[in-house]
């Protein structure tokens, strides 16, 4: 989908997208919690909540902890957008996730419905998974 995803899009479509480019550039440099500090420009931080595939609940604290694990175990990543979607305060994307470990690549679908406050900052995440066995 690419290019066509931001064609025509709203502007909370457009701040997921950014959000999405700032994340695929920040995992080849992390090395602490502390360098995911580029993304908390799109969050509000004292009210952001994610919810996990397995219904863990994180705050951004937790989140980029857990963040700075899996960067660390991936050498690249990459996505496709298949869908996204923008309705009121939320946005809907669905994509496909390719996680690169040596040569090894974990293929995943995902879709993260964007939860925004009032001055367009994320406040929540909530994640949804398919994957093979």
């Amino acid at each position: 989908m690419g290019r066509e995803a931001s064609e025509g899009a709203g502007h909370l479509t457009q701040r997921v997208l950014e959000y999405d480019r700032a994340m695929k550039r920040l995992v080849a440099e992390v090395k602490d919690s502390a360098d995911w500090a580029p993304l908390a420009e799109f969050i509000a931080i004292q009210e952001f909540e994610r919810v996990g595939t397995f219904l863990e609940v994180q705050d951004w604290s937790e989140y980029t902890e857990m963040l700075t694990r899996w960067a660390s175990a991936t050498d690249s990543f990459e996505t496709t957008v298949r869908r996204i979607s923008e309705l009121g305060a939320l946005v809907y994307y669905e994509i496909e996730e390719r996680h690169f470990r040596g040569d090894n690549v974990n293929v995943i679908n995902s879709m993260t419905v964007f939860e925004f406050d009032t001055n367009d900052r994320i406040r929540g995440l909530f994640v949804y998974l398919q994957q093979a066995r």
